[in-house]
């Protein structure tokens, strides 16, 4: 029953998709992780059955065998003991012919048994042979898909490691990216864009209020040479308040007699 059972175990292990199995795991590795032991485990036991099941396949093989020569030896006995009971009878001594005809029918009776045995244990011997060769077929294709399970979980323990660097490298990438503005440096940049917005608003802030400034300082001329002006009109006069705009007048007066002349 035991060895039913590990056969049993060494066709389904090999009739079993690996692939379908991975694909279908959640956790791949784990997944090979479990079948690698799965498939070590049982190859132990199978190595083991085997073994067991070859030594007592050489058992019967060596009884066999034994039979099988202990039946020739019965055989050779009997013609032996057959032969010697002709020349005793053709001796004329009739009791001893009888004697060694006696002595081959006991030894053509062991011969038979020996025979017997022989055949009987043919059979359980083509069993066993079969068992053995079913049991070396799973076993070599146990560790067939032994060595599957582990290239592919050193495929796949490979292929996680490329990938894994392949987002890390990813990772740091964008993070310098200067064009996206998720990045490191893009909110770096966006921040020293707001200082330099901040910087010309105030820039221009002053400029505004330096403008408005001189503005003043043009009003206040303005009002100085009013204040000027009003001054000599009570000092000194309405001509003194005429000033420059008496002269003017003056000038004009003279120079219209002469565009008489003309």
């Amino acid at each position: 029953m035991a060895k039913q059972s590990i056969f049993g175990r060494i066709s389904t292990l090999v009739r079993a998709n690996i692939n379908s199995m991975i694909d279908s795991a959640e956790d791949p590795q784990k997944m090979l992780d479990q079948l690698v032991r799965d498939y070590t485990n049982n190859i132990a036991d199978a190595e083991a059955a085997i073994a067991e099941t070859i030594g007592n396949l050489r058992l019967l093989e060596r009884d066999h065998q034994e039979d099988v020569q202990a039946a020739a030896e019965w055989g050779s006995k009997a013609l032996a003991a057959s032969r010697r009971a002709d020349e005793m009878r053709t001796a004329g001594n009739a009791a001893d012919a009888d004697k060694f005809d006696n002595l081959a029918k006991i030894a053509l009776q062991r011969q038979i048994s020996e025979e017997n045995e022989a055949k009987a244990s043919a059979p359980q011997i083509a069993a066993q042979t079969e068992v053995v060769d079913k049991l070396k077929d799973g076993l070599n294709g146990m560790k067939t898909k032994l060595d599957q399970l582990r290239a592919k979980r050193s495929e796949l323990l490979a292929r996680a490691k490329v990938a894994e660097a392949q987002n890390k490298v990813h990772d740091a990438i964008k993070s310098v990216n200067v064009l996206d503005p998720t990045s490191e440096i893009g909110r770096f940049e966006d921040k020293i864009r707001r200082q330099e917005a901040l910087a010309a608003g105030k820039q221009e802030l002053a400029a505004s209020s330096l403008d408005a400034q001189f503005e003043s300082l043009e009003d206040v001329g303005e009002l100085t040479e009013v204040e000027a002006r009003l001054a000599a009109l009570k000092s000194g006069g309405q001509q003194s308040a005429l000033g420059a705009g008496g002269a003017q007048a003056d000038a004009q007066q003279q120079q219209l007699p002469s565009q008489h002349q003309q």
